[in-house]
């Protein structure tokens, strides 16, 4: 008979051996991985006029100028109200409520005329409201 107590022993995690299998691994990926484009086919792409590019139907650019005037596109509006602009922008939303407005206002513009936009892409149904800026000058 054994009268020995028994002494437990903590099992433990060896890390080692498993991130050698990961490093392992990461490298048979990387070196097996193309980094080749698709030379099989040679391809001449059609090519395509920029002005056409710019051309979206879903596109709405409505410009404020710093006096408060409109334009919806390239059309100047006649009336500042936002009944007037609400009525352009509908005739404007070729692809109905998936159009997106795209505000281009001078920096001086007052604030209203930009919150009317907004107010008449509202009454309208149109949702998606965007503003064009350009980089500062360095």
């Amino acid at each position: 008979m054994n009268f020995r107590p028994r002494t437990t022993t903590e099992p433990e995690i060896n890390l080692i051996p498993f991130i050698d299998v990961l490093l392992v691994v990461l490298i048979f990926l990387m070196l097996s991985t193309t980094y080749s484009k698709f030379t099989e086919l040679q391809l001449t792409l059609p090519t395509a006029n920029a002005e056409q590019l710019r051309d979206r139907p879903k596109e709405i650019i409505v410009s404020v100028a710093a006096d408060g005037r409109y334009a919806v596109g390239k059309v100047a509006l006649e009336g500042k109200t936002v009944a007037d602009m609400a009525e352009a922008l509908r005739n404007a939303a070729t692809a109905g409520k998936d159009s997106v407005i795209i505000i281009s206002a001078d920096a001086l513009a007052p604030h209203q005329s930009v919150v009317s936009v907004m107010e008449a892409a509202r009454r309208v149904g149109l949702q998606q409201i965007t503003f064009a800026t350009q980089t500062a000058a360095q």
